[in-house]
């Protein structure tokens, strides 16, 4: 009798079936996970709906450098900008106009016709030229007076930051009261002053009080004692040069923005100068020009008197052009005054 053939073992299929087991987790994060390519890619691969969304721009948060603009302080702006603007526009529009235009005319508004260039002739030549004669009194004064204050505010200012010497806190407390003095008050004791000394009703009644600036001074000792730096003169003093060497080969060129700044201030006061003048002279012959159009507008309230609004207005208009003009050329050096020292190094 044939016996029947015994199954396999068991065990002798275990280790193929053990052997199997592990490939199929392995072969799983390949086949089953979705990579992050292909996480926003629909079955043929195009982008799905939430991968084509456009991603939002996170806003840069507000900072000191970038501030968030502020209504008020924009019309607070404008308004400065309008009352400043102004005023200049209505000289300008009414020097367009001659005597009857100015009369029967809106003041903000041109006229029927514009006779700029005429007003500007007749000013000129208006009285022989007596414009002609304030403009170079007027300019000899600022170039002598605001001039000379600028060279002393600039000398005084560089040796009181510079140099230690007995006195210096007591020069430091008479600059600071003489800044707090209004001119105004100091303008009769001058003028009695010059009459005993028979310098009233000339030029120099004029010009020698306008060599003083006690605000150039004081912002003249600020500056150079923030502009330039000890140790650079040192080094020079070091290297054997002199004081006068030092300061127009080394100090003098870092002084420049201040310098511009206290000049630009000092040609200002000196150009708008009016009660001075108005007390030291009495001859037209060397009124500044601020004293001469006063007198073609007081010209108009004498018996006889001919009224000449006009020449005053285009007179005005020509003043205030050399004066402007030298602010823009300058306009760079006076900022970067009013910046030094801002930042510490």
């Amino acid at each position: 009798m044939t016996t029947p053939p015994l199954p396999a073992p068991a065990a002798a299929a275990t280790p193929a079936t053990s052997a199997s087991t592990p490939a199929t987790p392995a072969s799983t994060p390949a086949s089953s996970t979705p990579t992050p390519a292909s996480a926003d890619r629909g079955p043929a691969g195009a982008p799905s709906a939430a991968g084509s969304a456009p991603k939002r721009r996170r806003r840069s948060p507000r900072t000191p450098l970038s501030p968030r603009p502020s209504v008020p302080l924009t019309l607070v702006t404008a308004l400065v900008l309008v009352y400043t603007l102004l005023p200049l526009a209505w000289l300008f529009i009414n020097a367009t106009k001659d005597q009857k235009g100015l009369l029967n005319s809106f003041g903000l508004w041109f006229a029927d016709d514009v006779n700029l260039w005429d007003n500007i002739t007749r000013t000129l030549s208006y009285d022989d030229g007596a414009f002609v004669r304030w403009l170079l009194n007027t300019l000899l004064y600022v170039a002598v007076g605001a001039g000379g204050a600028t060279v002393l505010a600039v000398l005084g200012g560089y040796a009181l930051a510079k140099f230690a010497f007995p006195g210096r806190r007591a020069v430091f407390a008479v600059v600071i009261g003489a800044v707090a003095v209004p001119g105004t008050a100091l303008a009769v004791p001058t003028f009695l002053m010059f009459s005993k000394m028979g310098l009233t009703n000339t030029p120099w009644a004029v010009i020698i009080p306008s060599l003083i600036s006690p605000f150039g001074l004081y912002l003249m000792w600020v500056f150079a004692a923030e502009a330039v730096p000890t140790e650079l003169l040192e080094a020079a003093r070091i290297d054997g040069s002199g004081e006068l060497r030092t300061f127009f080969r080394i100090a003098l060129p870092l002084l420049m923005p201040g310098t511009v700044t206290v000049l630009l201030f000092s040609m200002v006061a000196t150009w708008n100068n009016y009660f001075l003048p108005l007390i030291m002279i009495k001859d037209p012959d060397w009124y500044p020009l601020t004293l001469g159009l006063n007198a073609w507008n007081a010209q108009a309230q004498t018996a006889g008197g001919e009224p000449v609004f006009d020449l005053i207005i285009t007179g005005s208009l020509l003043t205030i052009v050399p004066i402007v003009a030298v602010f823009l050329l300058l306009q760079r050096y006076w900022q970067s005054g009013l910046a030094a020292g801002s930042v510490k190094e």
